[in-house]
């Protein structure tokens, strides 16, 4: 399966292309400038140097969330369009965080990812990883890092994302049991929804089905709550 792999739910714009096992093209940026004026030409060279076509491909996929509001939406514009335009393309939402804990396949043990939403509070997913294979412990939340971190961890725990080494050295600096993945890894990559799509095909759906998922409540409808009152 021909996969086209889009992120952009963080600072950095990731893209990657893959055929099956083998990773054909990727290319992650962390710029000043906006998603929406680097990712197209990241995928236009991506096509270009794979000889590849959007009829070629399978399968777009996209970090649905959670993230950056206007990155997410810049994300899933821009492959819904592709879908439009190319009859024969499915798409795939797949969670910043499961893509993430895909980052870290090769460990064996917990892996939580999280991601900051704003002061103190995180995005956190946890999941288990065993011979390759990623599986979710709990659901995506959004909640007090104390929430998910002030426990006792005495498993095998690897942390990955962009507060992951914020979290080690405020809760686990002594915790010899609590990793943090290399920084290679800690941000989000293209080629991890291409992971996380292979071991889930059923989430591939017509691109009017795509959808992002935030997790909290945007400022747009928080300003509506409030003018509601």
């Amino acid at each position: 399966m021909k996969i086209l792999a889009i992120d952009t739910s963080g600072k950095v714009a990731s893209v990657a292309v893959t055929d099956g096992e083998k990773l054909l093209w990727e290319k992650s940026v962390y710029t000043k400038l906006t998603h929406s004026q680097v990712i197209l030409p990241m995928v236009k060279q991506a096509l270009e140097e794979t000889g590849l076509t959007y009829t070629d491909l399978d399968c777009a996929a996209i970090a649905k969330g959670p993230g950056s509001y206007t990155g997410l939406r810049i994300g899933v514009a821009a492959v819904k369009g592709m879908c439009f335009g190319c009859e024969s393309l499915k798409s795939a939402g797949v969670s910043t965080l499961l893509s993430l804990a895909y980052n870290c396949i090769d460990f064996e043990g917990r892996i939580i990812s999280v991601m900051r939403a704003r002061p103190k509070i995180v995005y956190a997913g946890e999941f288990q990883c065993k011979n390759g294979v990623v599986t979710r412990i709990s659901a995506d939340r959004v909640c007090p890092e104390e929430e998910v971190f002030s426990g006792e961890f005495s498993e095998k725990t690897m942390l990955v994302g962009d507060c992951a080494a914020e979290i080690k050295a405020k809760y686990f600096v002594d915790n010899e049991n609590v990793q943090l993945a290399s920084y290679v890894n800690r941000l989000q990559r293209a080629s991890s929804l291409c992971l996380a799509v292979e071991a889930q095909p059923e989430i591939m759906v017509s691109a009017d089905r795509l959808e992002v998922s935030y997790l909290q409540a945007t400022k747009a409808e928080k300003d509506k709550a409030h003018r509601d009152k």
